[in-house]
């Protein structure tokens, strides 16, 4: 079974050690090794965590001679934060309508008694 795209790139977001790593790939390319170094397991999890992340899309893997550089891949995470702003844009507008109430009430505009 193929999952969309977007699932996907949640599904590999929703571990931390991944998002740890995708975290570490912003500031440029690393082996293995490099992104094994912070965590307490092996080098065949931390390649399993990789695969994870290149097949949802999230990062890329290159091949120099003998060493397989990881780097982020960019416009994979646009799509998730363009999916993101059409909740935020919810969230904001929630938030104004809230503002808005609480400074009638602040006022004294409510039609209803003030604590």
């Amino acid at each position: 079974m193929q999952t969309d795209p977007l699932s996907a790139q949640f599904a590999a977001l929703a571990d931390p050690t991944r998002r740890a790593i995708l975290a570490r790939l912003a500031q440029g390319e690393a082996s293995v090794g490099d992104l094994a170094a912070p965590f307490d397991i092996s080098l065949p999890a931390v390649s399993k965590h990789l695969k994870v992340l290149e097949k949802a899309g999230l990062i890329s893997r290159g091949r120099e001679a003998q060493w397989r550089p990881a780097r982020l891949e960019p416009m994979a995470m646009r799509s998730i934060a363009e999916w993101l702003e059409t909740y935020r844009r919810f969230w904001d507008g929630g938030f104004d309508r809230l503002d808005g109430y609480l400074r009638k009430i602040q006022s004294g505009d409510d039609n209803g008694p003030r604590s």
